[in-house]
């Protein structure tokens, strides 16, 4: 592993260049890989996978049809290359449990009589086995039980491996049954395209995502992109000012500055009166939301998020519900706005 500073803490990570593609392709020269489940992280993983020359094969119940179908119209043959879950998981070596979490719960009855001495489980989320209490989830001593956890969406995954670059993720291994899983767990972590691994625990992992997901990435980002929008309205700035300013100029612009150099890079490179402002008032927000984000952490790290995420979802109404929030989101002033915003966006030359 390379040893690198990160402001002053130095880690371990293992990139390209010291754990390459060929020698990933010897370690799993004899695996036989089984995506389960074609949802979010599947497509993308298994595609890179395929790309970059290993034995992929998919688990899909046919029941979720449009995700049946998705497998099919990427490539992948009934009967050859995709098969029911019980099925791929017999022929694999390695078992991609890439379900959603809620899903993971109720598949394992199914899944768990399909594991052989000698497989490795993967998992791109340390949910299912740090929340195994919760979730039911409690493999088998005698396999390896290991993780990669892309630090992106399936479609980033996907859309950065074409591009030529990778999505940075974490690996992590649980249970080392065979002597092999680190090894395992780092193939195939480059297998997928990851751009660098860095070592974490299942439950490091876990805590970290489910606060992030809740905090900057998604949640804390969508909720204050509402305030400040609703903000400028309330004072008389109209939808389309209030948007530009809100998210246009972020999306468009200013994240693409941080990007490439750091948000000390994108403060110089912004006028005065923006620089000063933004150092005087960063404090005062970080004051403002540090209760909300240790509160949030509290709660994923004793599992009430856990109970919540599996309470909500494993509901017969969940997608209905589901869809009814979406929609009020997606027709929001705001979102709305958004629509005709990117309308007029200039096409590219």
């Amino acid at each position: 592993m390379a040893k690198i500073n990160f402001g002053g803490v130095i880690e371990d990570v293992v990139t390209r260049e010291e754990f390459t593609l060929s020698k990933a392709r010897e370690v799993l020269k004899d695996e036989t890989i089984a995506i389960i489940g074609y949802g979010v992280q599947g497509p993308a993983q298994s595609q890179n996978m395929r790309d970059n020359g290993f034995k992929v094969i998919i688990g899909q119940s046919q029941e979720f049809k449009a995700d049946w179908d998705k497998a099919v119209a990427d490539g992948w043959v009934p009967g050859q290359t995709l098969f029911s879950i019980e099925e791929a998981a017999k022929k694999a070596t390695i078992i991609q449990y890439l379900v959603s979490d809620a899903a993971q719960r109720a598949v394992w009855p199914i899944l768990k009589p399909c594991l052989k001495e000698g497989d490795a489980l993967y998992f791109s989320h340390g949910f299912s086995i740090t929340y195994k209490e919760q979730t039911g989830v409690i493999p088998p001593a005698n396999v390896d039980v290991i993780l990669v956890a892309p630090k992106g969406s399936g479609m980033s995954v996907r859309r950065n491996f074409l591009a030529g670059s990778g999505i940075n993720s974490s690996f992590a291994v649980f249970q080392d049954y065979t002597g092999r899983a680190l090894d395992r767990t780092l193939a195939l972590g480059i297998a997928i395209g990851s751009g660098y691994l860095f070592p974490t625990t299942f439950e490091k992992e876990v805590f970290s995502d489910l606060t992030g997901e809740r905090g900057v990435l998604m949640g804390a980002l969508a909720g204050i992109m509402d305030a400040q929008y609703n903000t400028l309205r309330s004072h008389g700035h109209t939808p389309s000012e209030a948007f530009n300013e809100t998210v246009e100029e972020l999306t468009q612009s200013l994240i693409r500055l941080v990007d490439e150099k750091g948000m000390d890079w994108m403060y110089p490179n912004c006028t005065a009166t923006a620089q000063r402002g933004a150092l005087d008032w960063r404090p005062r927000f970080a004051e403002a939301v540090l209760p909300v984000f240790q509160e949030l952490y509290a709660r994923v790290s004793d599992g009430r998020e856990c109970k919540r995420v599996l309470e909500s979802t494993g509901g017969t109404d969940y997608k209905s519900l589901l869809e009814k929030e979406l929609k009020e989101l997606r027709e929001s002033e705001i979102w709305a706005t958004g629509i005709q915003v990117r309308k007029l966006r200039p096409a590219h030359s």
